[in-house]
């Protein structure tokens, strides 16, 4: 994961409005779209965008996939915007 697809990642309403929602707790596409003005398909993809950037994990569980906000990646934009305030 690089800073520049991070900040793409996040650049869109809809993913940031996803991660907003994630951030209550783990939830599936279904759930997701039901909060969206956007298609079920639609917000896969953006979670893919989201999972690809490393903001967002998977977990299956049966037939269903749950999605959730990612720490890790999270701690690593931290980490790379904290450069800019330490010094």
């Amino acid at each position: 994961m690089t800073a520049h697809d991070t900040f793409l990642a996040i650049a869109d309403a809809n993913r940031r409005r996803l991660l907003e929602e994630l951030r209550r707790g783990p939830k599936t596409v279904t759930q997701l779209a039901e909060g969206l003005p956007v298609s079920r398909p639609a917000v896969s993809q953006h979670l893919k965008v989201l999972l690809d950037a490393g903001l967002v994990s998977a977990r299956a569980e049966g037939t269903k996939r749950f999605y959730a906000v990612s720490n890790s990646g999270f701690r690593k934009l931290n980490l790379w915007l904290d450069q800019f305030w330490e010094g």
